[in-house]
């Protein structure tokens, strides 16, 4: 390879590489800010982050107009799939930022390093989302992972969270191990690390062996972590409940948005063939049956994830078995090898969002006006504090699925492409509409708490709710209602986006 053609190439792809740029150089400044403010507690790190993600936000929609442009000599890819994901990742680090303002787990803490971290994690999901490169995948997982440990365990005078960041470490390098292990047998295989090229070596050969599914096994290993399926997941119910909420609702979110994004390239890109053409749906490699693998994974990560969710009387344990139920809901869309099936799972996790991290704003004001994290203390909800309980059913009404929501919706697409995908996926589709009826009850036993059951003697009084939580939840549930009504604006946002999945 011509060393200057590379240098020049390299040079170029910085004219495509503005939004992570601008969000490098926001990580610096707030390093810059947090040395000379010299203040624990300034208000101009959480204005300067903030202001810095809404520029980064413009950046990224105005890359839209680009197409689908290889970067890095083919290290990373700026196309309207990984633009949908980085929306919704500035879009989680703002709420985030929002959440931790009036959070009173972080009050007397230091915020730079705090708000430094965040968006150092935001960084690496970008490139999470436009690795196209093995390299990069495992790179931009490890940067991930590794500021995920770190913000885990920010609570680090509390037992708990040390010990959540201590089985996070643990996992996380136990699944980078097997991921890495995985792309050192892929290259073996085929010779490149560029997912394109290993897609088209694989679709020219009739026979892979075992050696092909022995690293698919391997590296699903390392998307599994990141989404919290199973038999990933041991380290998710730990690290929400020890994290700051404000980390535990963003963990829930982002990286796992990130994991989905990564996850769904790589799989339908390497390891599918066919699809040219115009034609919206494609097909497997030869000998190696990873629909049908991830389909059981599903099944099994939503099942698990709802039954476990049964027992649990901390709300943040409740949450995080939900969040497992739900990434096997996400993943349905994925097995399915068609345009319609990951149109599915790109608008579900939009909804789920705005849902999961409405439930997680309700939990931190709660333990705000109540200081309990307890299913049992929600009792009287509803007389003492309205508008938090009125927003939080709206949020389970619709993690439950329920019309008229927008999870209803995010489920319809997903249930619905499994159906259309053929006889083949149809327990795929009768075992989620199972867990659905599951997860209905054990939502249910918090509405009950809050509507149907009298708070003790001792805490009978209203409760104050400021009203900046009040325009927080505002902000998040009018959005589900109304995507419950009206969806085809963030539809069509995810429709085009698929599109380009496959295009380099």
């Amino acid at each position: 390879m011509d060393f200057s053609a590379v240098v020049q190439d390299n040079i170029n792809s910085l004219l495509y590489f503005v939004p992570e740029l601008i969000l490098t150089g926001l990580i610096l400044l707030l390093v810059v800010a947090d040395l000379l403010l010299k203040e624990k507690h300034s208000p101009w790190m959480s204005i300067i982050a903030l202001a810095g993600a809404v520029v980064v936000m413009f950046s990224v929609v105005g890359q839209y107009e680009l197409g689908t442009r290889s970067i890095f000599n083919n290290m990373l890819v700026v196309d309207p799939f990984s633009l949908y994901f980085k929306l919704l990742f500035l879009a989680s680090a703002i709420m985030v930022v929002f959440l931790s303002i009036g959070s009173i787990e972080l009050a007397g803490r230091p915020v730079g390093e705090y708000f430094t971290l965040l968006m150092t994690l935001t960084l690496g999901m970008f490139l999470m989302a436009s690795a196209t490169n093995m390299l990069t995948i495992f790179v931009s997982i490890e940067l991930v992972s590794i500021m995920s440990f770190v913000l885990a365990t920010y609570l680090k005078t509390r037992r708990r969270s040390s010990e959540a960041g201590l089985k996070y470490a643990i996992y996380g390098a136990f699944s980078s191990g097997l991921m890495l292990y995985g792309i050192s047998l892929l290259y073996g295989l085929t010779g490149t690390l560029n997912i394109y090229e290993i897609g088209e070596v694989l679709a020219g050969r009739d026979s892979h062996g075992l050696a092909l599914v022995v690293s698919v096994i391997f590296i699903i290993a390392g998307f599994g972590y990141k989404i919290a399926s199973v038999p990933f997941h041991f380290w998710s119910p730990d690290v929400y409940e020890g994290a700051p909420t404000p980390i535990t609702a963003f963990l829930s979110v982002g990286p796992k948005a990130a994991g989905f994004a990564m996850l769904i390239r790589f799989f339908n890109v390497a390891l599918a063939t066919g699809g040219g053409g115009g034609s919206e749906s494609w097909s497997a490699t030869a000998g190696v049956d990873w629909p049908q693998l991830l389909a059981v994974i599903s099944a099994a990560t939503m099942t698990l994830g709802n039954l476990v969710a049964l027992s649990q009387t901390n709300i943040k344990r409740l949450l995080a078995y939900s969040s497992i139920a739900h990434a096997g809901y996400a993943l349905m869309g994925v097995v399915l090898l068609s345009e319609q099936g990951i149109h599915a799972t790109m608008f579900y996790l939009v909804i789920y969002y705005m849902m999961n991290l409405g439930a997680f704003l309700v939990v931190i004001i709660c333990q705000d006006i109540v200081g309990s994290e307890r299913i049992e203390d929600y009792r009287g909800l509803a007389f003492r504090a309205p508008i938090p309980a009125l927003a939080m059913g709206v949020f389970l009404f619709s993690l439950t699925g329920l019309p008229p929501t927008a999870g209803f919706i995010g489920k319809f697409y997903l249930f619905a492409g499994v159906i259309k995908a053929g006889t083949s996926f149809y327990w795929l589709a009768i075992v989620g509409l199972l867990n659905s009826v599951v997860a209905l009850y054990y939502y249910a036993r918090i509405l009950k708490a809050m509507f149907f059951e009298k708070a003790g003697e001792e805490a009978t009084s209203t409760l104050p709710v400021s009203p900046y939580y009040v325009t927080l939840l505002a902000v998040f549930a009018v959005p589900i209602i109304i995507l419950g009504l009206y969806w085809a604006p963030l539809a069509d946002l995810a429709h085009h986006s698929v599109g380009f999945l496959r295009a380099l």
